[in-house]
């Protein structure tokens, strides 16, 4: 059975850094792309970082383009998202999602992905 397990999040004050992981069971993650997507209170899911398998590319959506850094770390089955500068807008939940994509990645929820539960990040100003 394949499980997804987001970790790193917490409360933080503005300008603070956070590291969330995203470990999987029952699959290899780094046969798959995989995704980070982020829920604020009240609104829709959206992605906002992915990485393709291999590491060959990565992608980031411009609110958190150069704050954020998206890597794998295959020998612990583990994708990370070092959250740095973090702002108030951060706040949300935080959810990995893996998706069986050979080439490139995509911050566009797939039909087949395997998701996690979330993780919690609240950023106070």
């Amino acid at each position: 059975q394949v499980h997804l397990v987001e970790s790193g999040g917490g409360l933080v004050q503005a300008g603070a850094s956070l590291k969330l992981s995203c470990t999987a069971s029952g699959l290899t993650l780094d046969y798959y792309a995989v995704a980070w997507f982020h829920q604020a209170p009240g609104k829709e899911r959206e992605g906002v970082s992915c990485i393709s398998v291999g590491s060959s590319s990565t992608y980031y959506v411009d609110s958190v383009k150069g704050r954020f850094t998206i890597s794998r770390d295959n020998a612990k089955n583990t994708v990370y998202l070092q959250m740095n500068s973090l702002k108030p807008e951060d706040t949300g939940v935080y959810y990995c999602s893996a998706e069986s994509r050979p080439i490139g990645c995509t911050v566009v929820a797939g039909v087949n992905d395997h998701w996690g539960q979330g993780t919690q990040v609240t950023v106070s100003s």
